[in-house]
């Protein structure tokens, strides 16, 4: 590649060019058979997935946020209920907590994996709650509702700490609903079980987002709730379709989310693919890893050794953000955030009352961080030049005095 040529943050283009002779046949065969709307191709995908996912069910619905959602209504999240989540992830997460007719509060995240950290979970529960003698039920002292949840967000691709997480769960009969949106195949190692567990496993149930961009995209929108309880699976497909127990036989009121025939053809095509462009991604962020071990003012991904992460973003954190996104765009690299305004900050949740400085950690990270370019097609030469960006721009800074440390330098 030449040193002008573009480095793009994802390259969709090249992956569909090299699948396209097997994701034409799933055109055609819709076409062919008007089979646009569930039937043998949704189910075939939902088979699949769930045998990816170590589940027992999958449900194949519209979007990451339905799955949330209806994953959230079937194991019984009742409206005015409490459910306990982090600040640090895409408004999704507390979309379909409050679609759910609950209201999301938070906890902060722990500052090396970015995911919840149980050790704050388990102070917000002795601090901010109390068992109701009446009910037994977990009650919030502030908000005056009942705490009922809790959705672990597996964030970038990494699982959250889900052992610890879990121990909570039982000790105080709490909802567990895995946002696994990001982290397709991840798998987290149990102590408790000695074995390793994948995303989407370990809770009640999980939700997963297929929108194109993530490791396993459709080509459109798509999502899929897993479960291992089949009481809430057989809740969720009501839910999907309209709340039909069978057509035009309605046992409640539901929602029109159902996942396109034709997305299901096209992920079950890429399932195939997915555990090849897993490995793909972990040898390219292990080549990251080692390209910035010698970098001072980088910090990059921790990985616990509980964790197999699938590397949907890499994330690194730098002092100087927008000078160093603004030297790597003149540089042809292209760059992301996620998430630049911790959720309790924006102005859709200005009504909860929260401040600056609630979610110190949150609020930090979400200054520092910067996504690089991640996908399987990313060649070592591209990563070198992303790196030699990175470390020319940060030895300018050091050399004109406006370097600094970062509170997690010391961990790379």
């Amino acid at each position: 590649m030449s040193a002008n040529e573009k480095i793009a943050f994802l390259d969709l283009v090249s992956l569909h060019q090299e699948l396209e002779s097997e994701l034409v046949p799933v055109f055609q065969k819709v076409l062919r058979t008007a089979g646009f709307i569930g039937g043998p191709m949704v189910e075939e995908f939902e088979r699949e997935f769930a045998r990816f996912c170590d589940a027992a069910h999958c449900v194949g619905v519209s979007s990451g946020t339905d799955a949330l959602r209806f994953a959230l209504m079937a194991a019984g999240v009742q409206p005015g209920d409490i459910v306990v989540t982090v600040p640090n992830t895409f408004i999704a997460t507390t979309e379909a907590i409050s679609q759910a007719g609950a209201r999301p509060d938070f906890v902060d995240i722990d500052e090396r994996t970015y995911n919840l950290d149980p050790q704050k979970l388990e102070e917000y529960l002795h601090r901010e709650c109390s068992l109701d003698p009446g009910t037994g039920r977990l009650f919030h002292k502030r908000l005056k509702g009942p705490v009922t949840a809790v959705v672990p967000v597996h964030l970038y691709g990494q699982t959250a700490d889900m052992d610890a997480i879990l121990d909570l769960a039982r000790a105080y009969k709490l909802i567990v609903i895995e946002d696994a949106c990001q982290a397709h195949g991840a798998e987290y190692f149990s102590k408790k079980e000695n074995r390793w567990r994948k995303a989407g496993s370990m809770g009640d149930a999980a939700a997963f987002s297929f929108y194109p961009g993530k490791n396993l995209g459709a080509c459109g929108e798509g999502g899929a709730a897993v479960t291992n309880n089949e009481e809430i699976a057989r809740k969720m497909r009501t839910l999907r379709d309209h709340g039909q127990a069978k057509k035009y036989y309605h046992d409640m009121e539901g929602y029109n989310g159902r996942l396109d025939a034709l997305q299901a053809g096209i992920l079950t095509v890429k399932l195939r693919h997915l555990s090849e462009w897993t490995q793909k991604r972990q040898i390219a962020a292990r080549r990251y890893d080692e390209l910035f071990s010698s970098v001072d003012g980088v910090v990059a991904p921790y990985r616990p050794d509980w964790s197999r992460p699938v590397y949907h973003l890499y994330v690194v954190r730098v002092q100087d953000r927008a000078g160093l996104q603004k030297h790597l765009a003149a540089a042809r690299i292209d760059t992301g955030i996620h998430y630049p305004v911790p959720l309790h900050l924006q102005k859709a949740y200005e009504g909860f009352g929260y401040k600056p400085g609630d979610f110190p950690i949150t609020e930090q990270a979400a200054a520092e961080i910067v996504s690089l370019p991640m996908f399987p097609q990313l060649a070592a030469e591209q990563q070198s030049r992303v790196v030699d960006e990175i470390t020319g721009f940060l030895h300018g800074e050091m050399l004109s005095g406006r370097g600094g440390s970062l509170v997690q330098s010391e961990v790379r």
